[in-house]
């Protein structure tokens, strides 16, 4: 269990680290990634005005009854699809990446790309 605070704690310290760098603006937004063991999360946040722009997870319901399970690549890609097409939506078209002090591997990559896929730029 120490270990596991200890591993959040780094990753914390990693995260405030790339926040000093990564600031999101209502001209480039910040997209923003958190992982849990079950689920995916991803926000488009405007930090000068401290506001969400857009937000898809794996918990959305359009997304939960197509998804064989809410834990794997395929369900991370998924989400970073939806919240490219949100975003669309909201006439965002580039973003800053903020993968949340998690490397740039696995599910966080996954999300990146299928963000891409669907036109988002950053």
């Amino acid at each position: 269990m120490l270990n596991k605070v200890r591993k959040n704690e780094r990753r914390s310290k990693r995260h405030a680290r790339m926040r000093n760098k990564v600031q999101g603006t209502p001209e480039r937004p910040r997209l923003n990634v958190y992982r849990s063991l079950n689920h995916i999360y991803a926000q488009i946040i405007d930090d000068v005005n401290g506001v969400t722009l857009v937000q898809a997870s794996t918990l959305d319901k359009d997304l939960k009854d197509k998804l064989e399970s809410t834990s794997n690549k395929e369900a991370a890609k998924e989400v970073g699809k939806l919240v490219a097409e949100k975003a669309k939506k909201e006439n965002i078209e580039s973003v800053v990446f903020d993968r949340g002090g998690y490397i740039y591997h696995g599910r966080v990559k996954e999300l990146a790309e299928g963000a891409r896929e669907a036109g988002l730029n950053f």
